[in-house]
């Protein structure tokens, strides 16, 4: 623990000085040198490099299977070999395989002060380190969990909801996307890029990420406090406020009727409003839930949690209030409210999920609770203060740009401690990647956390602000970060949570499909829209034509179509494992493992 804080100290005063030179590089022509831009190449390099990982772990994992098939058909052929033995020779092979099945334990094998020496071949694996418990490879799920059916029924219609958004939002997304290859592709109004990229944001956002969240939230919530859920009642009304709060928001999108040039807060007030009462009864369910826990401590998820879903509400009602949504103030509200949402509701919220749902996963506790702790209240200071940092070199006011800059520059602090905290975790548990289909999602999850929050704050100082500001690279970078590491880490959960409800594991070849195709998309969506954005904003500081750039983005835009239609791929196939988990009729009865534990009441301690 104590070098843990040595490595986590020391590299904090790294980025700290790194980021005390970050501002000095001025000229256009040095731009490579820029601080900004060398860490964002390095945290490319970084991704790339799990990426190259986990594939020779799973390459390494198949070779192994083909070995094994080799020494089944090796068997086999002894097998067939013992047809022509004759009957003296088969009555001594069968009287040795009797004394082997009739050997016992004596009891001091392992546990007497004689050497230990295992002459039988009985013991597969010994592990040393009692910190370390044994890792559930999730092949097939050996624990199943008894939950009450109020509480899986609400769990998965969520899920099941979020299932549906999150295939509408992106089929929406892979439509805009071959739009800018093929402009014309289309002269229906209603159908325009200017009313569908709203839906498509809003979609993902309050649809697809939201519902998935707050389903994912009723299980901890009740496990972690040890008692039911307040009100299930409240529970689907607000799945019902939600739902509707995304069908009539799109609807009013694609009729023309929307809030403006608010980014993310397109829906107009009144439809808005049913997503805040949505809100104000998940928090008044989830409070009370705690607040009637049966045990003692709060867990750190709660805290998480329960902020998010606090701040958010005050979000929401800042956000559409109309006082001070005129000129310059509308401009400082909507930073604010942009990256508040970005940050205080879908990150702090899917954080809170996963230090609940990756110690689940790994049969193991969190690494450090104080880390936890650390990045809970570093998150809530830096955090709120950094939206106007995309409004660098715009009227308003220069110390508050340099407020935003210096906070984002602090939010180093709760992203390397929360990626410490979950990379230690992992620790010991890396040779089951190739084995697991859910570590690989929580691990590209976590490495984009760190990747797509700390290249956020390299974007904030003013050169790399300069040449990528208004350009595509923003769309990569909020891709690295709302797909990259909300997505991904989401997906863990209910691949976690979801086999164990229902006692149905998916077809491991379907989630690895769904995990390559999501992961190659995005990689190719990003670079190509961050090379593409970095010669676009390259070319307005020389001064050159707007059509030029548009000229200049074509190739890569073709990327990103691809990158994106990998993705959408992804969601299909997703989406069909969702539906083979949670269907209830099956061809085969289901047997549950003799192994079951048995939530009285609604849940039981962590």
């Amino acid at each position: 623990m104590k070098n843990s804080k040595i490595y986590f100290l020391s590299t904090l005063m790294f980025f700290l000085n790194f980021i005390g030179n970050a501002q000095n590089s001025q000229m256009t022509k040095d731009w490579e040198t820029s601080p900004g831009i060398i860490g964002t190449v390095v945290l490319i390099i970084i991704v790339l490099f799990v990426a190259v990982v986990i594939f020779l772990a799973k390459l390494n994992a198949y070779l192994d299977r083909l070995k094994q098939r080799k020494l089944d058909q090796e068997r086999m052929a002894f097998s067939d070999e013992l047809v022509s033995l004759d009957n003296e020779e088969i009555d001594t092979i069968l009287e040795n395989r009797k004394k082997a099945l009739k050997y016992k334990l004596k009891g001091d094998e392992l546990g007497s002060t004689n050497r230990a020496v295992d002459k039988k071949g009985l013991v597969k694996r010994v592990r040393k380190d009692p910190n370390n418990s044994f890792f559930d490879e999730k092949k097939k799920t050996p624990l199943s969990i008894e939950t009450p059916k109020k509480l899986k029924k609400i769990v998965t219609y969520y899920l099941a909801a979020a299932t549906f958004w999150l295939v509408f939002g992106t089929l929406v997304g892979e439509y805009l996307g071959l739009k800018f290859i093929w402009p014309e592709l289309d002269k229906i109004s209603w159908l325009s890029f200017g009313r569908l990229r709203p839906v498509h944001t809003n979609t993902v956002f309050w649809g697809w990420a939201s519902l998935a969240m707050i389903g994912l939230g009723y299980f901890v919530i009740a496990r972690t406090s040890n008692t039911k859920i307040y009100s299930y009642a409240k529970a689907k009304i607000a799945w019902i406020l939600i739902n509707s709060t995304v069908l009539l928001g799109n609807l009013a999108l694609m009729a023309g009727i929307n809030n403006g040039g608010g980014e993310y807060r397109e829906y107009i007030w009144p439809i808005m409003l049913l997503f805040a009462i949505g809100l104000i009864l998940t928090l008044y369910n989830f409070y009370k839930t705690v607040a009637t826990r049966k045990i003692s401590e709060i867990y750190i998820s709660n805290w998480f949690i329960i902020a998010s879903l606090v701040w958010t509400i005050v979000l929401a009602i800042i956000g559409y209030l109309p006082f001070y949504q005129n000129g310059m103030g509308e401009t400082v509200i909507q930073g604010y409210y942009m990256h508040q949402g970005v940050g205080m509701w879908f990150m702090t919220f899917t954080l809170g999920l996963v230090y609940y749902y990756l110690p689940a996963t790994l049969n193991k506790p969190i690494y450090s609770y104080s880390l936890g702790v650390l990045a809970f209240w570093t998150q809530m200071l830096f955090y709120t203060m950094i939206g106007t940092h995309h409004f660098v070199f715009s009227p308003l006011p220069w110390w508050l740009q340099t407020v935003a800059i210096v906070f984002s520059a602090g939010m180093f602090i709760p992203v390397i401690a929360g990626t410490t905290n979950f990379l230690m975790t992992m620790r010991g548990a890396w040779n089951h990647i190739s084995k697991s289909y859910v570590l690989p999602f929580f691990l590209v999850g976590v490495i984009f956390y760190f990747v797509g929050s700390s290249q956020g704050s390299f974007q904030a100082f003013r050169f790399t602000n300069f040449v990528w500001h208004f350009t595509d690279f923003n769309v990569a970078h909020s891709h690295m970060t709302m797909y990259g590491i909300i997505c991904f880490l989401l997906w863990g959960c209910i691949y976690t949570i979801v086999p164990k409800l229902n006692g149905i594991e998916p077809s491991q070849l379907l989630v690895g499909g769904h995990f390559w195709l999501a992961f190659i998309g995005l990689f190719a969506y990003m670079i190509s829209l961050m090379y593409g954005g970095t010669l676009r904003g390259l070319s307005w500081m020389e001064g050159n034509a707007f059509m030029e750039s548009v000229t200049l983005m074509q190739p890569y835009w073709v990327w990103r179509a691809v990158g994106g239609t990998l993705m959408f791929i992804s969601h299909i196939v997703f989406a069909y494992n969702f539906y083979y988990m949670v269907k209830k009729e099956r061809e085969k009865p289901i047997k549950r493992s003799k192994k079951s534990e048995i939530i009285k009441g609604e849940s039981v301690t962590v």
